[in-house]
């Protein structure tokens, strides 16, 4: 039997599904493995301005929590996209660009090699389409301007003309359309159908299955890059990781599956409350869609409809689920920004600081906290999906500019 409370800021919801005790089930997704992850690494890494980002500690917002430590994976140094979106829709469009070439020419054409213009003409007839409610888009038109080909992206009515306008930066064209992230994940799909070019979705209903596949297999590597950073320490006990459609998640908490196997970390997946596919799917035991009103200040979230590839990783993988405020989003992203009894300023935006808000409601509550296993001695890994990939909200939120609160950063508080 599932249980689940409610406190009067979240709800929280254990997975009766959950393979406490299993090694990694490779078959559950072909692509999220080791060969796959060596690929993504390969290439990853060999592009311009590559290196890992951060892993943070915040020793004294630990101290607050009662909790070990709290590692926050930061992201908004990603390629200076301020998030890890890179990793899985610019990948994606390398892998569509590498098919094409190998379809056409039988051989398998190396980022550098297609970065150095090999085969420019022939990549420059490649057009790739998504839809998105912001840094996926951002993502792949940022892909597709590094690699030569055009890029189309959808977005919602909710999307910020901020984003907007940082997707349109890198040459793409955007195409706005009623309704919800759903609906432009769909008018994506459908004119890629009729079009004739290739949709790189980051879910699997997005009409992919292979650059869905694709995309996950990019976020790994973050996963990889946080094991690397904490391999002279404990493992970790938990991680809270935010979700929309869940690609990042089932990434991450796969590749740390395949790890630290049976010591792997209870893994905690964080959604708006206007939101809640995940959790509503682990209350019913299957793939559950929401509908309705999505709309939430943590709009990279607002996801009715879980990915069908993350589906299997998270039902086994994952420990429990919450929904979360709004405001607990932007009072995380302020108590960030201001740095919490010695610790680091960091810039964290709307939806990049869920999993982090997820953590800091669960602590103040003894039912959750019980829940969840945490105690004294838990050493916490949260991913930082985002910095301020809209600097307006960014600044009405925090009161202060991400340029500000990185330069107090970089002055030591």
């Amino acid at each position: 039997m599932v249980n689940y409370k409610l406190n009067r800021d979240f709800f929280v919801i254990s997975n009766s599904d959950v393979s406490e005790s299993a090694p990694y089930p490779e078959t559950v997704l072909e692509g999220l493995t080791d060969s796959g992850l060596a690929m993504a690494r390969s290439e990853i890494t060999s592009w311009p301005d590559y290196r890992a980002t951060p892993l943070v500690s915040l020793d004294g917002l630990a101290r607050q929590l009662d909790v070990n430590t709290i590692s926050y994976k930061d992201e908004g140094w990603r390629f200076g996209l301020q998030s890890f979106k890179p990793l899985g829709g610019a990948y994606a469009v390398l892998r569509v660009i590498q098919r094409e070439l190998h379809a056409s020419s039988g051989q398998l054409f190396s980022s550098t090699e297609i970065l150095a213009g090999s085969n420019k003409e022939r990549v420059l007839g490649v057009t790739v389409c998504a839809g998105t409610d912001g840094n996926h888009g951002r993502s792949v038109a940022w892909g597709s301007r590094m690699f030569g080909c055009r890029c189309v992206i959808y977005i919602n009515q909710a999307v910020s003309s901020g984003r907007e306008s940082a997707i349109a930066s890198y040459g793409a064209e955007v195409r706005r359309v009623p309704g919800s992230f759903d609906d432009a994940v769909r008018a994506a799909k459908e004119t890629a159908r009729e079009e004739g070019w290739h949709v790189v979705p980051d879910t699997a209903s997005g009409g992919s299955i292979t650059s869905s596949a694709d995309v996950m297999q990019g976020y790994a590597l973050l996963a990889e890059e946080i094991v690397e950073q904490l391999s002279n320490a404990e493992p970790p006990t938990h991680l809270f990781i935010q979700a929309g459609v869940g690609g990042l998640a089932a990434a991450v908490c796969g590749q740390l599956w395949q790890a630290y196997g049976l010591a792997r970390p209870f893994t905690v997946i964080v959604e708006p409350h206007s939101a809640g596919c995940w959790y509503e799917s682990f209350k019913a035991g299957k793939e559950v869609v929401v509908e309705g009103e999505l709309d939430s200040l943590m709009a990279g979230l607002a996801c009715g409809e879980i990915s069908p590839h993350a589906w299997p990783i998270l039902r086994k993988g994952a420990h429990g689920a919450m929904t979360i405020p709004d405001e607990a989003a932007a009072q995380t992203m302020k108590r960030l920004s201001m740095g919490v009894d010695g610790d680091q300023p960091i810039v964290g935006g709307e939806s990049g600081v869920a999993g982090l808000a997820g953590l800091i409601l669960a602590s103040q509550s003894s039912e959750a906290r019980s829940l969840l296993k945490l105690e004294k001695n838990s050493r916490i890994v949260v991913v930082g999906s985002e910095g301020d990939t809209d600097p307006e909200t960014y600044t009405k939120i925090t009161g202060r500019s991400g340029k500000e609160v990185r330069q107090q950063a970089i002055e030591g508080n």
